[in-house]
């Protein structure tokens, strides 16, 4: 698997990115390529997101320049920003199992995290990654002609503020953390880019 460091792209060119990248997986001109970025502050809303768990107005939203976008992954919905690692797995699968490639995806993210001394874990029945029961990583999939896009979103040194705007994931009640709140310390982004690219490249061996 490739890795990519893209920067801060913002939300609708990086779709656009990885719908190019789709197209050319598909046609095998390049191999699973995990593109890492950030991006700059956008609420992003599923395929079945419900626009009632956004709980502030897209007009207060706008006027602070920030968007909210509906895209074709699975999940509600959630935030992009500042401080977040987003990555993208454009893999080409053989053998279509979205389920197992979204738990892998989790058990990537928390072999990332053990390296900065965070306990994440998987919680049964709910997607993404978790540390005492706050969210720390969001997980949404698509897939285009057996190519998956769109991916997770990491929180490293986030500003937890713009989560409480929603109900994270269509989750009442649920709240997000990031490395530097649980750690106390705002890890090296770079570090933690080489540490999640590692994790991918082992744990989505399967799929190639």
């Amino acid at each position: 698997m490739e890795m990519m460091w893209l920067g801060e792209v913002g939300y609708r060119d990086a779709l656009d990115l990885q719908l190019d990248h789709v197209n050319r997986r598909v046609d095998r001109r390049i191999p699973d390529t995990l593109l890492l970025l950030t991006h700059p502050h956008v609420y992003t809303l599923g395929r079945s997101g419900d626009d009632a768990n956004l709980l502030v107005s897209r007009e207060a939203l706008a006027s602070e320049g920030i968007s909210v976008e509906r895209v074709g992954r699975g999940g509600d919905i959630t935030y992009h920003g500042p401080g977040q690692l987003v990555g993208y797995p454009i893999v080409l699968m053989e053998k279509p199992d979205v389920h197992r490639f979204v738990r892998a995806i989790e058990a990537a993210l928390i072999d990332a995290l053990a390296e900065f001394d965070v306990p994440a874990r998987s919680v049964e029945g709910l997607t993404g990654v978790w540390v005492d029961g706050r969210k720390i990583a969001s997980i949404g999939i698509g897939i285009r002609k057996w190519v998956t896009y769109h991916g997770f979103a990491l929180n490293v040194t986030t500003d937890l503020s713009y989560f409480r705007r929603i109900h994270l994931c269509g989750l009442k009640g649920r709240s997000a953390t990031s490395i530097a709140e649980v750690t106390g310390a705002a890890p090296d982004m770079e570090a933690v880019r080489r540490a999640v690219a590692s994790a991918c490249a082992r744990r989505l061996e399967w799929t190639s």
